[in-house]
């Protein structure tokens, strides 16, 4: 089959086959936990880390999918393999788990069927937009605090990766009126700094990486992968309350994130961090990075954009 296949609901299927009811509870109230996991090499990276957050989630929003770990690990792993061989040699694949709470049975009358409760598990695929970020991680990406706040963690608790996420729809929007090419960095309701919408954000004061604390911020697995990785250097770590000022005066900053894993910050509300260029200490940590894997990080997504043209 020369189409990539998606897991829905118990049944591997076609992507164009692959539909879930307008009146889903992820549709009508966003209600849908989510998890990306990445390949390098066209195998998973981190895919147990990924799943074990995204089980945490199932249980904080009282969801039974009814599949174990080790279920959900072998059914992605099928996945990739199948949808690995549509891309081409340089290509790697997104992994996308979402799990929503069903069908809401107030809406789903007219279906001439009683409603599906259980939740819609779903499982699929998608080439990484190499393209997307290829010139920011040669020169960094620039950051917004729009007038949106983050969503407090008196709502729900920002450990789960969820998908109702209009506020940063909203936060991104405004963000790109100022600047096409820039992404939104929300702050909380006390001024605090949080993320982005797709990303953990970080800065380094003095030979020091230093972390939005997960008060209201998602602990990202590559988050998680940057402190690894300053254990290992013998690079401080710390985490505690960071606002606009602390970032503005910061020698560097960077993003974390499943598809690009780390990119620099040069700029934030038009002013330049540090000199303006990736810092010293962000292209190390990309270097480390890349010995991980076994292949440059940045090279990739520049051969990517290049296999394009």
């Amino acid at each position: 089959m020369n189409e990539p296949l998606v897991f829905l609901n118990n049944q591997m299927v076609p992507a164009s086959q692959a539909h879930i009811a307008i009146y889903d509870a992820g549709i009508v109230l966003g209600a849908t936990v989510t998890e990306q996991t990445r390949t390098f090499h066209k195998r998973p990276w981190r895919l147990h880390d990924h799943l074990d957050r995204l089980f945490r989630s199932l249980r904080y929003v009282g969801m039974d999918i009814g599949l174990t770990k080790e279920q959900l690990v072998g059914i992605s792993q099928e996945l990739i393999e199948h949808n690995a061989r549509l891309l081409d040699d340089g290509g790697e694949l997104g992994l996308v788990h979402f799990v929503t709470a069903g069908e809401y049975p107030t809406y789903a009358g007219m279906s001439g069927r009683p409603a599906r409760t259980t939740p819609t598990v779903c499982i699929h695929t998608y080439p990484l937009p190499f393209e997307l970020w290829a010139k920011k991680m040669l020169t960094g990406t620039h950051l917004i605090t729009p007038s949106i706040r983050h969503v407090p963690p008196q709502c729900y608790d920002p450990k789960v990766k969820y998908r109702s996420r209009l506020h940063f729809y909203l936060a991104d929007l405004e963000a790109r009126r100022i600047d096409p090419e820039a992404s939104a960095l929300l702050l909380d309701l006390a001024g605090n700094i949080t993320e982005t919408s797709t990303a953990n954000f970080l800065i380094v004061e003095r030979g020091t990486i230093v972390s939005p604390t997960t008060v209201n911020t998602l602990p990202g697995i590559s988050r998680a992968m940057v402190i690894e990785l300053a254990s290992k250097l013998s690079i401080p770590f710390v985490e505690r309350d960071l606002q606009v000022y602390n970032a503005l005066n910061a020698d560097e900053a960077f993003l974390t994130s499943t598809p690009y894993c780390l990119m620099p910050v040069t700029k934030i509300n038009g002013t330049p961090i540090g000199d303006g260029k990736p810092g010293a200490l962000t292209r190390r940590l990309l270097a480390v990075w890349s010995a991980e894997v076994g292949l440059d990080i940045v090279k990739q997504i520049q051969s990517g954009v290049r296999s394009e043209e």
